[in-house]
């Protein structure tokens, strides 16, 4: 036998044997996550119903900070509260390694919930414009909230098995596609270290509560939230020659902004443009000064959303001109809350899905719905960090059988920002997601 086949044998035995203890630790760790996740169901279920039942708005969510916040710091996190308006993020510091960063969003939509459930909202506030409107959480950050919560414990109970700093993000106004970047704005990273990678979850009822999925690459749309203010010359509803109608404006500019994506964007190219809302006048008999048209720009590439911005100008200025609308009251744009796209990291993808079907089970782990033009705005915690890594996870809160229903019919639940918008099993979907991401933060926070 020579030389290299006698020292071959014996490090073969040591490779199998660290493996194999490799692996049952992981097996050890999933277990404890588990258990810890389950042993706080019932009290995260009820943070849960209290929050459905109390929905606040974007940069108004006073309360739901003040919650996490105290809970965050009776479990020893180091936590720094009003970030951006309301904006929590707390710190775990365990020992020498990388800085994973978790993110969840607390804010509520202005619509009316419209479910049988028991705690279903009926909140109402009012706007700073002196209207009312009803508030819900029809898009599932009551979960987000009280999966954060979770997240905390467990991180918290387990650091023999990982080392590094945990940062916690509980993010305002992520609706309002403004709180993260007002956090960033507001000081973030002077208060806490910039993040090697970062962690959001999302729950969706297109998948099964229980259920989590991961999928590298495109995920969701960048997006904007433009105000096009339209100037004319008031006047008399019975005189129309004395002034410049700004209602007549409005439509001909949403007319013409329905062939900007169809006409000049890429087909290839994902794209939309909506008009959202039209606030022009008050009365029937009065021809206005001015009014607002409200834009949602969805797109992946930088090029193509500045072609839509450079288009939605031309057509109304030209239109205002038309008109014979003066210079000085030329339209004004108002840009009032941007997100990047999301791209999920590819290597970050590789060492995620094995570590969630060790946690779960690789029949828990749905492949990933295609990329989407909805919205996300937490990569911009990120975007000014150099070489900061993100993912997204996606997290079940649909019926068991969502997915075969969908393949027979093409039907799905009422899904996120629908008035009839509900969690299915919200202690499963929460426990569930407590157990992928806190196995995700272990993976990147290896000893």
């Amino acid at each position: 036998m020579s030389l290299l086949s006698t020292l071959r044998a014996p490090l073969a035995g040591a490779l199998l044997v660290s493996a194999t203890l490799a692996q049952a630790a992981a097996a050890d760790i999933n277990e404890r996550i588990a258990t810890l996740a389950e042993a706080q169901r019932p009290a995260l279920l009820k943070v849960f119903k209290q929050l459905h039942a109390h929905p606040e708005l974007g940069f108004q969510e006073t309360e739901t900070s003040k919650m996490i916040a105290k809970h965050l710091k009776k479990l020893g996190y180091q936590v720094h509260t009003g970030i951006g308006g309301t904006g929590i993020a707390a710190v775990l510091k365990n020992g020498d390694g990388p800085t994973g960063m978790f993110r969840s969003d607390m804010d509520a939509l202005p619509l009316k919930e419209d479910t049988d459930l028991d705690y279903a909202s009926t909140t109402q506030v009012t706007l700073p414009d002196g209207s009312k409107t009803y508030v819900a959480h029809a898009c599932g950050h009551d979960s987000h909230v009280s999966w954060l919560l979770g997240i905390a414990d467990v991180m918290k109970q387990t650091r023999d098995a990982w080392s590094g700093t945990l940062v916690l993000v509980a993010q305002p106004a992520e609706e309002l596609i403004e709180g993260a970047q007002a956090m960033v704005d507001d000081g973030l990273y002077d208060q806490v270290p910039e993040p090697d990678m970062l962690i959001a979850a999302h729950v969706f009822p297109v998948w099964p509560s229980g259920t989590v999925a991961v999928r590298a690459g495109r995920r969701m749309a960048g997006s904007d939230a433009l105000d096009v203010t339209l100037h004319g010359i008031g006047s008399h509803g019975s005189a129309p020659q004395n002034g410049i109608d700004p209602v007549v404006l409005g439509a001909r500019s949403i007319m013409a902004y329905q062939t900007i994506v169809s006409r000049n964007i890429d087909p290839q190219q994902p794209a939309v443009l909506t008009v959202g809302a039209v606030a022009i006048g008050e009365a029937n008999n009065v021809i206005p000064d001015n009014g607002t048209l409200r834009l949602n720009l969805r797109w992946y590439q930088e090029p193509v959303r500045e072609q839509m911005l450079k288009a939605i100008k031309r057509e109304t200025n030209g239109i205002a001109q038309a008109a014979g609308v003066p210079e000085d009251r030329m339209p004004e744009y108002t840009m009032k809350g941007h997100a990047e796209p999301v791209y999920n990291d590819e290597a970050l993808v590789e060492q995620a899905q094995p570590a969630l079907i060790a946690a779960l089970g690789k029949d828990k782990l749905m492949p990933g719905f295609p990329p989407v033009m909805g919205s996300e705005d937490f990569p911009l915690l990120v975007s000014g960090v150099e070489n900061a890594k993100t993912l997204f996870v996606e997290v079940g809160g649909g019926p068991a059988d969502v997915v075969k229903k969908y393949m027979a019919t093409g039907e799905l639940p009422p899904i996120n920002h629908n008035p009839k918008f509900e969690i299915v099993d919200p202690g499963l979907a929460i426990t569930t997601a407590i157990k992928a991401n806190s196995a995700l933060l272990m993976t990147f926070l290896k000893q």
